[in-house]
């Protein structure tokens, strides 16, 4: 899973700049991007990150969130000439929005052995029982985005042996 370019990685950066938002706020640093190819060039027409506990809502994850304000930029639910940049492989419900959007390219950070549904644990971005089908690779900066989900749930568990030491 190779291949990536000074595109892939530029807006792979803008990515996790956006997990490092999620990570502030106290949610799990996740971010993601929907790129198109406009006519000056690719340009971002989604962005989000992980909103799940400042919204209550157990499907604000990172693509999620980037992939419907990308519908609503597009007046569009179909994004078949669009990629998403996402810093933690997708799990199964985000793999299929993907799926469901039509992405032509997932590219992805982290690889995530317990939830992973683009390679790792299931192949639902590539499963041929489905209707659609994306190019996907992982890998693109995983140690930047892996680190950061380090950082992050070492902290959540120091907070929490503080508290119950209280």
């Amino acid at each position: 899973m190779n291949g990536f370019d000074l595109e892939d990685s530029t807006f792979m950066q803008q990515a996790l700049s956006l997990a490092r938002r999620a990570m502030r706020m106290g949610e799990i640093p996740v971010g993601a991007v929907v790129v198109e190819n406009g006519v000056y060039g690719p340009r971002i027409i989604g962005r989000g990150f992980n909103h799940r506990e400042k919204r209550s809502d157990p499907t604000a994850h990172a693509e999620v969130v980037a992939l419907r304000a990308a519908g609503r930029f597009r007046k569009s639910w179909q994004l078949s000439d669009c990629r998403m940049y996402v810093t933690l492989e997708p799990c199964p419900m985000c793999a299929g929005a993907l799926v469901n959007a039509r992405i032509r390219r997932l590219i992805f950070g982290a690889f995530d052995p317990k939830a992973g549904a683009a390679g790792t644990l299931y192949q639902i971005t590539n499963d041929p029982r489905l209707n659609h089908r994306m190019e996907t690779a992982g890998g693109l900066m995983a140690e930047e985005s892996a680190a950061l989900l380090r950082e992050f749930f070492t902290a959540r568990r120091k907070s929490r042996l503080v508290c119950d030491d209280i």
